[in-house]
């Protein structure tokens, strides 16, 4: 595993590397023209007729929403789904009493953690600006699209040998006790939701005794000793309904059937590359051609094969975020004084590896709280022009926007600036009117209207199985629309 991301860093793209540019002229120069590429006028003058150049150059059709249920090889079920979300919800799966998955991938920040580095156990019972309590080391990263997704974390630690998250063939790799044990479920979503409810800080806590089998255990005793529990499975798994167990295949198939309906890739960047050229305005048109061409952002937040139109090439790089550790957290950072996070590292062992993060999918970006793998940035604004002049942005980040307890203990960044992809190194200039266009397209383009908070409400349970009270979710924040 270490030897196969290793061949994998040579690449040479990085997370909005984006804007350091390209030595491909046909991703410098969208008016270049390609093989195969539609015969429509492409002249200076021709805005749209550029753009669909650009589009289909770089692979990219709008189209990847509609695979999902061809990729799965048949209809999604809703009546998983349904028991899905409850779990999903259901604190009872939390062996501290205090947190449930949807405690860090919060409905009311579009499924993306709502705050910068997460906090799972001993929280208040609050999601949205007041949730309070230990930190751990990241932010938890979105799940929407995550269908698509061939590998999972920030330091792609969950990965489909296959490179195809629908593809167990090749089996799925989780580190070790796990390793390539979950490879029987049919998709990584399905094996990964067996790993959260196994995660001392996230879930656990530390009170309980035993291994992650153990624990896993305690969670299937609960769920089996509630009638609905086992009336909603067993609509699905005829074993259920006769009488065995339920077990965690069947969990971890009923949590992955819900996050495939949070399947939100129907932004207007896709409605435009189906035909609909009044999808985006002038501007977020101009903003896209420097997206998908002379800025190289699609080098890294790639379209193309197995990055199923996600905005990410799903590849580890150095771009030298900010380093944020928090005063108070259940997590060691990494490094002589305890505040630094040594990434890929702490997966293969490799100093090589360190600093390392996987690019982020972009997909509805704009609805995120906060950006990076530490959510050092608040603003949308910030973490692109982070990649235009690394340099600049470190020498000049202050932490003042982040939550009090982010504020006190920045890590060193000399040696991670040591490690910066090269092609990071040299700075970028955009006209100031370029830039607002990079951004407008990245805010607006890029984001489906259906995974906006206010239109995900209805996902949140007035009651669960269980009884237990549901988390509080603050609605109404959220960066500018």
């Amino acid at each position: 595993m270490r030897a196969r991301m290793r061949a994998r860093h040579s690449l040479p793209v990085l997370l909005l590397a984006a804007l350091t540019g390209c030595s491909d002229q046909t991703l410098l120069d969208p008016a270049v023209p390609s093989s195969g590429a539609p015969s429509h006028a492409v002249g200076d003058g021709d805005l749209d007729g550029r753009l669909a150049e650009a589009l289909h150059r770089a692979g990219f059709t709008g189209r990847i929403a509609a695979t999902l249920e061809t990729r799965l090889g048949r209809p999604l079920d809703h009546r998983l789904a349904r028991a899905g979300r409850l779990i999903f919800f259901d604190p009872v799966t939390g062996l501290n009493g205090d947190n449930s998955c949807a405690g860090c991938h919060a409905v009311n920040a579009s499924f993306n953690d709502s705050k910068s580095i997460a906090i799972g156990i001993e929280n208040n019972g609050v999601v949205g600006p007041g949730r309070a309590g230990p930190r751990n080391q990241r932010r938890s990263p979105t799940i929407v699209n995550a269908a698509f997704f061939p590998t999972l974390m920030w330091n792609s630690r969950f990965r489909a040998l296959s490179g195809d998250p629908f593809d167990n063939s090749a089996g799925f790799e989780f580190p070790l006790p796990e390793g390539r044990s979950l490879s029987h479920m049919a998709h990584l979503l399905g094996a990964q939701a067996h790993i959260p409810f196994t995660e001392r800080v996230e879930m656990t806590g530390f009170a309980f005794a035993g291994d992650n089998d153990a624990i896993r255990g305690e969670v299937l005793r609960r769920l089996n000793a509630i009638p609905r529990y086992r009336t909603l499975l067993g609509q699905v798994f005829p074993e259920v309904r006769a009488g065995a167990d339920i077990t965690f295949a069947h969990v971890g198939a009923a949590i992955a059937e819900f996050t495939f309906t949070l399947t939100f890739a129907d932004a207007p960047i896709d409605r435009y590359a189906r035909g609909d050229r009044r999808a985006l305005d002038p501007d977020q048109k101009e903003g896209a051609l420097l997206f998908f061409g002379r800025a190289g952002c699609v080098r890294c937040h790639a379209v193309a094969g197995a990055s199923n139109e996600m905005f990410s090439d799903f590849e580890q790089h150095v771009i030298a975020v900010p380093q944020v550790a928090s005063s108070f957290g259940n997590v060691a950072f990494d490094g002589p004084s305890g505040d630094e996070d040594f990434g890929l590292e702490q997966v293969t062992g490799d100093p090589a590896d360190r600093y390392m993060f996987r690019t982020s999918p972009i997909r509805n970006v704009a609805l995120q709280p906060t950006f990076m793998h530490n959510g050092a940035f608040v603003r949308l604004e910030d973490a692109i022009r982070h990649h235009l002049d690394v340099a600049a942005s470190v020498a000049g980040y202050t932490a003042a926007g982040l939550d009090p307890d982010l504020r006190v203990r920045l890590g060193p960044m000399a040696p991670v600036l040591e490690r910066l992809d090269p092609l990071l190194r040299t700075p970028v200039a955009l006209s100031a009117e370029e830039f607002d266009r990079l951004v407008g397209f990245v805010r607006h383009g890029l984001t489906d209207p259906a995974a906006r908070p206010e239109r995900l409400r209805h996902l949140l349970p007035a009651v669960v199985p269980s009884g237990e009270p549901v988390h509080r979710f603050e609605f109404g924040f959220g960066p500018p629309r």
